[in-house]
């Protein structure tokens, strides 16, 4: 029995109140867990800013489900762009299959990617549409949006906690993407404390369920500033397959010009 000086009708406003605190607290720990989030990938983009240009050689391994191997060597050019994303190009050397082939990508931070791929072959240049983002690149495990340069405002945070990874202490901040063609609902990112690296990415498909895991090791630091991962290996959790990334002889300030990354330069890469 309800006691006579605490009536039903007097209980709704004690009721609303406590809810509408609970809300208060729920809300504003959402807000600092969003602020953090950004400003976690806000330092984390000012760390690798400055490097103007680099090339690198990279050896790709695709791995088949039964462990079945093939491999290929790829060299990578990269241009830094002013507030905007990076523009790079990538020239397959072999094998003799695939020699010749070359993919150019502008990222851009709030607008789509422009990517287009180079068919010797075919002798022409295909376009990568912004809803075909999300298929493979070359047959490998990665997609095509995976090889655009991080932007901050491509996504939206949110601060989950710390956590060891590779044996460091590292951030753990789920990002969403807010480009609607996206393969992923939601990506989640280690980033080690120290020098804001990162160390590990699970990507969610659009079904939200756990579909690769990247893994970024090796790091070596280049002009005694940037940091770059001599080895990153992506696992595709329902197909089986994997795509390990080999890279060496990083160069950086080697005179690429916007002139170098069109799809004239694309045609006659070699």
């Amino acid at each position: 029995m309800i006691h006579s000086s605490l009536k039903p009708t007097k209980l709704w406003p004690v009721i609303a109140s406590t809810f509408l605190v609970g809300v208060s607290l729920f809300n504003a720990a959402a807000m600092a867990s969003s602020e953090k989030g950004l400003h976690i990938a806000q330092e984390m983009k000012s760390r690798d800013i400055g490097w103007i240009d680099s090339q690198a050689e990279m050896k790709m391994v695709l791995r088949n489900k039964q462990g079945e191997s093939s491999e290929r060597a790829i060299r990578i050019q990269t241009l830094e762009v002013k507030d905007d994303g990076d523009k790079s190009m990538s020239i397959f050397d072999s094998p003799q299959d695939v020699k010749g082939t070359a993919f150019l990508s502008f990222s851009h931070a709030l607008t789509d990617d422009e990517q287009w791929l180079f068919l010797p072959a075919l002798a022409r240049v295909k376009r990568i549409s912004s809803s075909n983002k999300s298929g493979p690149f070359m047959g490998s495990e990665f997609a095509y949006e995976d090889l655009s340069s991080f932007e901050v405002p491509k996504y939206t945070y949110n601060y989950l906690r710390d956590e060891d990874v590779n044996g460091v202490k590292s951030f753990v901040v789920e990002s969403f993407p807010v480009d609607k063609n996206s393969g992923y609902t939601r990506r989640i990112v280690w980033i080690d404390q120290e020098h804001y690296r990162v160390q590990k990415i699970e990507f969610y498909d659009r079904r939200d369920g756990l579909l690769k895991t990247l893994t970024m090791n090796k790091y070596q630091q280049y002009l005694n500033k940037y940091w770059r991962p001599s080895n990153m290996l992506m696992v595709n959790h329902q197909s089986g397959k994997q795509t390990e990334l080999e890279w060496s002889n990083y160069q950086f300030g080697t005179g690429l010009k916007d002139e170098d990354f069109n799809q004239n330069t694309l045609k006659r890469a070699r």
